[in-house]
């Protein structure tokens, strides 16, 4: 079986069981929309520095949001002991981890379907009027959020407080992303010029490369352990 077909196959079933069950989708627009709440109700937004605020309440409902949909990304494995069977498949084991991470990215995003349109009611601000350049800024954030989650939840999947551990080695890590990410969006509120933030665009692909070239590389040594 290919690199692609096996990494597809587990995506397809992560995804069809999320479908079924609606856990985690459920549980991070929940969490994301109640942190959206919090930030509206916080910040004067009526102001012009509310646009600011906009931009980070956006992304730190994202990020929270986003923390709970990873962290359970081998939990269906672990709690039917299927782990070790997905591990002595005849596959790339880098694989695996390629497909846990395509499920979690498509599930994050289905999550932003619903977390931004309730930012743009709530922090009354067109988030979205440069349509193309904060869907990039999305995809490009939310991939290097994804690719770190992965991770580490595959890292704290047999432990104990993987609950709490998850998220605290995986915000510091992802910091980056989510500065880069704040400031574009930022510049895009304010109608800033492409050229006065283009380096936050070619900082997040560069983490992305990174953040994606690392767990191929050592997926299969931790998954061992």
């Amino acid at each position: 079986m290919g690199f692609i077909e096996s990494a597809l196959i587990i995506a397809k079933k992560d995804l069809a069981l999320e479908i079924r069950g609606k856990e985690i989708v459920t549980t991070s627009v929940f969490f994301a929309l109640l942190t959206i709440l919090v930030f509206g109700f916080a910040f004067d937004l009526a102001h012009s520095q509310g646009h600011q605020f906009a931009a980070g309440g956006l992304w730190v409902a994202i990020l929270f949001s986003g923390a709970l949909t990873m962290n359970r990304s081998f939990l269906y494995e672990k709690d039917n002991d299927c782990l070790s069977a997905i591990l002595l498949a005849p596959v790339d084991r880098s694989s695996i981890y390629f497909g846990k991470m395509a499920a979690n990215f498509t599930l994050m995003l289905a999550a932003e379907a619903f977390i931004v349109p309730v930012s743009i009611v709530i922090f009354n601000v067109n988030l979205m009027e440069r349509f193309w350049l904060q869907v990039a800024a999305l995809l490009l954030g939310t991939l290097g959020f994804t690719a770190v989650g992965t991770l580490v939840a595959a890292m704290s999947v047999n432990l104990r407080v993987r609950e709490m551990l998850g998220p605290l080695l995986t915000l510091p890590v992802v910091a980056p992303v989510l500065i880069a990410s704040v400031e574009i969006s930022t510049g895009l509120i304010r109608g800033d010029e492409l050229d006065q933030f283009i380096v936050w665009y070619q900082a997040l692909v560069a983490f992305d490369v990174i953040y994606l070239v690392v767990p191929w590389l050592v997926f299969e040594k931790l998954v061992e352990q």
